[in-house]
């Protein structure tokens, strides 16, 4: 036999490893991502008491896939809808929260003497709070469904974006050498080109290719298909000069549109587990006992740094983005660690050899720190309000918790506002993809229509055939840049309002065709040596062609409706199956009350009892709004629905009655029998003697199912198989039954 490779041994120790610990983390109720870092330092060189990984290399190659993977997971989970479904309000607070504590993370690095990159790494490294380790925290102190976690869980979600983007500014930073304004801009616009461009593109072409393939998917060829798109955009995105990680996330974001998304998420879950589990190996491989001790006080001033520096700035964020002081306090508190995000800008670092080998396992040994802080920094967050409301001024108070109410972010917009917002969009999206359908034909069509049509006399036919084939391609884009929102009921509503309104109205269009008319201008300044009057000319009549035409229009409307069909494909799959949250979840009008979900467990008490036996209301205080059961949702449930495992209950109620119902419901809990083995089933043989108390009665009259718990299954006539004991049958003596039931009971009825 061949000798085993390296790789194979090294994925033995560390998967066996990697077990053992987690097994260990998950007894003692610890974050399983800790369990891998811990297995990661026991199976790296700098643990001489243990068995270490040989091929370095590989594994970190492996931890780069865990990275991809990971982004890939995070992008299924995640929506550009639900962000602009969550308003300002999160996207200020995080923004603000990220900027304070990259700040702040800069700061402390300089002030450590450190590297220009060292500190600029850090600063990232600190901005980025454990969605993970926050979630899970929440779930274990029972905090998971009140109102305050689910604003740290969407600000969590838009942090989490915000780092994709950092990853891809950071790396254009340390290839740059210089952070010069023209140089950020400029990377942030291309971030921002190729993601809209992406997305469009994504999920306007892969839910039609899935469409027509799905009576072909089965789960297996669905895996290997979604993980092939995802390497596909991952090679792609480097090739235009962004991480791998960022082409993975853009495609699980795509993927999380369309109706396959679920089945996808769980078919990638164990591929992201077992590559996530060997990336934090990698990482806890890269913690070196002796830097440890060598940088403990700056690891100290770090851990002090995340949870002060939260607990004021994450606040302050909080109360910036509408919350009020007790609940911006609870926000804030609970952001104070770093976790997964943090190692993976670390591991960007590295790669980038832009920052110290001391700064990774810093960074590891202060997110370990931190997140054992955090469910002490959740509790503290209530009595450092009660403290706060002692000492400060009432009115102050007040006015603070109070805030969030008095906020006017449900006001309407005016429709000015909404109207131009909308034209600016569409202006914006429209122009992209018009920009990359010409770069792509001036890059491959051009030249292969050169070719085609060789010489200076056949030039001019090459340029125009392929101006002319760019124009049509762009026309259903430049025809719903200019018409698209001109009767829509904004622009109604204001055309009728005032005469005023009309002139400014009018002069959107004028706006709009002008960016049109630049579109065509370029085309025809690139390929051709007209005057710009003249192409200026052009521009206008091709665009007054491209609106007046009824097959762009009818092209232009076709495609939007395809887009937004598919962009709603997952909404329409969750209503048809009784999936999605009702709409009125965002309008109750008291703020301490809303919706929340409830499981109810397999073994939960609460099964077959009905909701009127239940009295959940006059109990908790709280009411069921819809029982969603195997993909169908039962609406307002009358008291004579029965609970079954399983369930999902929506409740409505505040975060004191929540809790209240969720302890009821985990005391609930049916444990686990005690005397388990005693409860085998056995089957006996019995003969009916002359003495027995059954001999004259029916089957019925003998309550042997009754009294004794016991079953008879068949009578023995001499036959090869058993005959059925009829129930009208009387007992005779010297009858051979067979009968089913618990060895004590048994027992019992044998002594007859």
């Amino acid at each position: 036999m061949g000798e085993i490779p390296a790789l194979v041994n090294d994925l033995a120790l560390i998967l066996v490893v990697a077990g053992i610990v987690t097994l260990l983390f998950k007894k003692l109720k610890q974050p399983l991502v800790l369990g891998y870092v811990v297995a990661g330092f026991l199976v790296s060189p700098h643990m001489p008491y243990t068995a270490s990984v040989v091929d370095l290399e590989n594994i970190h190659l492996w931890s780069d896939l865990g990275v991809m993977f990971l982004l890939f997971s995070l992008g299924l989970d995640f929506s550009f809808k639900k962000i602009l479904k969550m308003g300002a309000s999160p996207i200020i607070t995080t923004c603000t929260t990220i900027f304070c504590m990259m700040m702040l993370g800069i700061i402390v690095g300089h002030l450590f003497g450190w590297a220009k990159m060292d500190c600029i790494f850090l600063g990232g490294m600190l901005a980025m709070s454990s969605t993970t380790i926050i979630y899970k925290a929440f779930d274990d102190l029972g905090l998971r469904q009140q109102q305050f976690a689910g604003r740290v869980m969407s600000v969590l979600i838009l942090e989490d974006i915000l780092a994709i983007v950092m990853m891809v500014l950071l790396s254009a930073i340390a290839s740059g050498k210089e952070l010069g304004g023209g140089e950020m801009i400029n990377s942030i616009w291309r971030i921002v080109f190729f993601l809209v461009l992406w997305l469009v593109v994504g999920i306007f072409a892969i839910p039609i290719f899935l469409r027509r393939v799905r009576y072909l998917i089965n789960n297996e060829v669905l895996l290997i298909v979604s993980l092939g798109l995802c390497c596909a955009m991952a090679v792609f995105s480097a090739e235009v000069g962004f991480s791998s990680a960022f082409g993975a996330f853009i495609m699980g974001s795509i993927l999380a549109e369309t109706i396959e998304a679920e089945k996808i998420i769980k078919l990638v879950e164990p591929v992201k587990n077992l590559f996530g589990a060997i990336f934090f190996v990698s990482v806890g491989m890269l913690v070196d006992p002796m830097i440890l001790v060598e940088y403990a006080l700056p690891i100290f001033l770090l851990v002090m740094t995340i949870l002060v520096g939260q607990a004021i700035f994450g606040t302050f964020s909080f109360m910036v983005g509408g919350e009020s002081l007790k609940s911006a306090i609870r926000c804030g508190f609970s952001m104070a660690q770093i976790g997964e995000f943090s190692f993976i800008i670390a591991s960007l670092g590295l790669s980038l050899h832009v920052i110290g080998d001391f700064l990774y396992p810093v960074v590891v040994a202060v997110s370990v720190i931190t997140t054992f802080l955090t469910p002490y920094m959740i509790r503290f967050a209530t009595p450092v309000y009660n403290h706060l409301e002692k000492r400060l001024p009432n009115k102050l108070i007040q006015s603070m918790n109070h805030l969030s109410m008095n906020q006017t972010g449900a006001q309407e917009n005016s429709l000015w506002k909404q109207l131009l917002t909308q034209m600016a969009m569409n202006t914006f999206v429209y122009s992209i993809l018009s920009s990359a359908v010409i770069a792509l034909m001036f890059t491959f069509a051009l030249p292969f229509m050169q070719k085609l049509l060789p010489g200076e006399d056949l030039r001019i036919y090459a340029n125009t055939i392929t101006g002319v084939l760019t124009i049509l391609f762009i026309a259903p884009f430049l025809r719903a840049m200019v018409m698209k929102k001109n009767k829509s009921e904004e622009w109604k509503a204001l055309w009728a309002k005032s005469n005023r309104n009309r002139l400014p109205l009018m002069f959107t269009i004028l706006v709009r065709v002008i960016f049109a008319v630049n579109f065509i201008f370029y085309i025809c300044h690139y390929l051709t040596h007209f005057a710009n009057a003249l192409i200026i000319t052009i521009g206008f009549v091709v665009i007054g062609l491209i609106v007046l035409s009824r097959w762009i229009k009818k092209r232009s409307i076709s495609l939007e409706r395809l887009f937004i069909l598919n962009l709603r494909s997952r909404d329409i799959e969750a209503q048809v199956h009784g999936k999605k949250r009702p709409l009125y979840e965002g309008k109750l009008l008291d703020r301490d009350i809303h919706i929340a979900d409830f499981e109810v467990p397999s073994n939960s008490g609460w099964m077959g009892q009905t909701l009127k036996q239940l009295n959940l209301g006059q109990k908790y205080g709280v009411h069921v709004s819809s029982i969603l059961r195997g993909g169908w949702r039962l609406n307002i449930p009358d008291g004579d629905y029965v609970i079954f495992p399983n369930d999902v209950l929506q409740v409505i109620g505040s975060d004191q009655q929540f809790s209240t119902f969720r302890e009821a419901l985990q005391n609930s809990l049916i444990g686990e029998d005690p005397d388990l083995e005693s409860r085998e089933m056995k089957l006996r043989q019995m003969i009916i003697g002359s003495d027995s108390p059954f001999i004259g009665k029916t089957l019925i009259e003998s309550k042997i199912r009754d009294l004794y718990s016991c079953m008879v299954v068949g009578l023995e006539e001499g036959k090869e198989s058993l005959s059925p004991f009829k129930p009208n049958r009387k007992f005779q003596e010297g009858d051979i039954i067979w009968i089913v039931g618990e060895e004590e009971s048994l027992n019992e009825l044998m002594k007859l």
